[in-house]
C-alpha cells in the first residue's frame, strides 16, 4: 500500500502547487486526475490485503467426507463384503452388495465395507482394489477396504468395527476370533441376512 499513498501525497502536493503558484493551473489539470487515480489504487490495494488477512480453511484430503459442524455423528456399521457377496444364490455378485448397501443406507446407516484380497477374482476375473470397489459401490474409497494379499479379512472387519463402534453385517459367526473380540457373542452385533423369496432380508428388519 506504501506506492497508492505516496503517489496520493505526491498527486495533493501537485494540486496544492498548482493552485498556490500563479500561472500553475494548467498543472491542475494534471495533478486532479492523479489525485483520483491514486486514490482507487489505495482503495483497491486495501481491499486486497483484507482477502489476504482472511483466515484460508485447509486444504481437503482426496476421500476426506467433511461435516457441517451442526450434522449428526454418522451411524456407522461394516459390511463383510465377502460374506454378503454370496447371499444371493450362493453365486459372489457386487450387485448383492449394493443392494444391501442401499438397504442400510435407507435405515439411516454409513457403511463401510471390508473384502477379501480375492473378490475382485471372484466377481469379475481378476484384482480390485478400494478405489474399483468403491466406484462399482457409489462410495468413497475410504469407505472401502481390500485386505493385503495373504491376510485374512475377518480382523480387519472385526478391528474397523471396534474403532468405529459399529455392528457388522455378515451370516460368518467370527468363532475362531472370539477370544480377542467377545463382543461378536452380544445379541445384535452380528446382523444376519439373506433372501426370501427373491427379496433381500436383514434382521434389522421386521420379521
Amino acid at each position: 500500500m506504501k506506492v497508492p499513498f505516496l503517489l496520493l501525497i505526491w498527486s495533493l502536493g501537485g494540486a496544492l502547487v498548482a493552485v498556490i503558484l500563479p500561472g500553475q493551473l494548467d498543472y491542475l489539470l494534471l495533478a486532479v486526475p492523479c489525485v483520483i487515480a491514486s486514490l482507487y489504487l489505495l482503495l483497491a490495494a486495501y481491499l486486497r490485503r483484507g482477502k489476504a488477512d482472511a483466515p484460508v480453511p485447509p486444504p481437503r484430503r482426496r476421500g476426506q467426507v467433511v461435516r457441517r459442524k451442526d450434522a449428526p455423528a454418522p451411524k456407522w456399521i461394516v459390511v463383510d463384503g465377502s460374506n454378503v457377496m454370496h447371499w444371493k444364490d450362493g453365486t459372489p455378485q457386487i450387485e448383492t452388495v449394493r443392494e444391501v448397501l442401499r438397504h442400510l443406507t435407507g435405515l439411516g446407516y454409513t457403511p463401510g465395507v471390508v473384502f477379501d484380497a480375492n473378490a475382485g477374482y471372484l466377481i469379475s476375473g481378476k484384482y480390485q482394489h478400494d478405489f474399483a470397489f468403491g466406484r462399482q459401490l457409489g462410495l468413497p474409497a475410504d469407505r472401502v477396504m481390500v485386505v493385503a494379499k495373504g491376510t485374512p479379512a475377518d480382523p480387519t472387519v472385526l478391528a474397523a468395527a471396534r474403532d468405529l463402534g459399529a455392528r457388522i453385517v455378515t451370516n460368518d459367526r467370527y468363532r475362531d476370533w472370539t477370544e480377542d473380540h467377545p463382543e461378536v457373542r452380544e445379541p445384535g452385533h452380528l446382523i444376519r441376512g439373506e433372501y426370501r423369496d427373491g427379496k433381500l432380508w436383514l434382521d434389522l428388519d421386521p420379521a
